[in-house]
């Protein structure tokens, strides 16, 4: 039985992952009420309604994360043999292409205003029997949609390089920088009081092209890990050193005389192969089992290797 087969994490890494479960929970009943707050005082600002659908935008990451935790924990079968770890590509994959089309959209949209010079117009309320301008109330609510998903952002980060979750880190980045998208519409806000009615605009190309960066950087990460690229560390400043690690541990073996490894990342999990070059081919089945086991218990993402002894190492791997 390899790990796959009998866990998704070990039970420190278990302990992790339903706190970070609890955090994309936290985070999606923050990002509700924070849209509401948004729509309440949405008025006819341009970088108010980009700022609101990214906020709903920002709903997807954790939800991806979450149904993707609930789906790669089903067991193989004959239909999938390797299991259900690639639901969290999948999900990342969702959330990015999702962020990278409403990106352009409202991106397009916020130009196109520029251009048509639209002078949006932010009016007064009565809440206390008193004119308000309007604006206050747009600020206060942009207030509330800075500071708690920066705190979000930071506790996720831990979780997500522990369990080498590449949508939980992209969710973290996202909520770290989310502060840049208030800030930009209380810019555009201040701008249309002030009679500076091109800031609006502005501030929501501002927010629509950081919306496009996300979806954009995310997309190209996981259409890479979709097409077995080698892996690479969660947050894709570098190759993953597991398979280097294994590399390292097989050359301690005295009847190895050279080695290979090949890995592709399928979620957490890791698969691939590994070619060895015996010195003398006795005893190769209990060396195969040795050199197995001893791959798997290396690190607990590693699941299915194959070990296969070779006269001499592919070319390329």
């Amino acid at each position: 039985m390899t790990n796959s087969d009998a866990f998704e994490f070990p039970p420190d890494k278990e302990r992790i992952h339903r706190r970070a479960v609890k955090l994309e929970w936290l985070t999606l009943a923050y990002m509700a009420s924070a849209i509401f707050v948004i729509y309440l005082v949405l008025g006819s600002s341009q970088a108010m309604k980009t700022a609101w659908v990214e906020d709903i935008l920002s709903l997807l990451p954790p939800a991806a994360f979450l149904v993707a935790s609930r789906v790669r924990r089903r067991p193989r079968n004959s239909e999938f043999p390797y299991g259900y770890h690639r639901a969290v590509s999948i999900a990342f994959l969702v959330a990015a292409l999702s962020l990278l089309i409403m990106g352009v959209l409202l991106f397009y949209d916020s130009l196109s205003n520029l251009i048509a010079a639209e002078h949006p117009s932010i009016g007064v309320v009565q809440p206390f029997g008193e004119p308000v301008w309007l604006g206050w109330f747009m600020i206060a609510a942009l207030t509330y949609t800075t500071i708690p998903p920066v705190l979000l952002g930071r506790a996720k980060m831990e979780p997500a390089r522990a369990l080498h979750d590449k949508v939980l880190y992209a969710d973290a980045k996202m909520n770290k920088a989310d502060w840049l998208t208030a800030v930009a519409a209380m810019v555009g806000v201040i701008g249309i009081g002030a009679g500076l009615w091109w800031m609006d605009a502005a501030a929501a190309l501002v927010i629509s092209g950081d919306i496009m960066k996300d979806g954009a950087v995310n997309l190209r990460a996981v259409v890479k890990d979709l097409m077995d690229t080698a892996p690479t560390r969660v947050d894709h400043s570098g190759s993953e050193a597991l398979p280097a690690r294994i590399e390292t541990e097989m050359r301690k073996f005295d009847w190895v005389s050279d080695v290979r490894v090949r890995m592709r990342e399928e979620g957490h999990i890791f698969y691939g192969e590994i070619y060895i070059v015996p010195a003398d081919e006795r005893n190769l089945l209990a060396r195969l089992d040795e050199a197995r086991t001893k791959a798997e218990d290396l690190d607990w993402r590693v699941g299915d290797v194959v070990v296969t002894f070779v006269k001499s190492v592919p070319e390329g791997v």
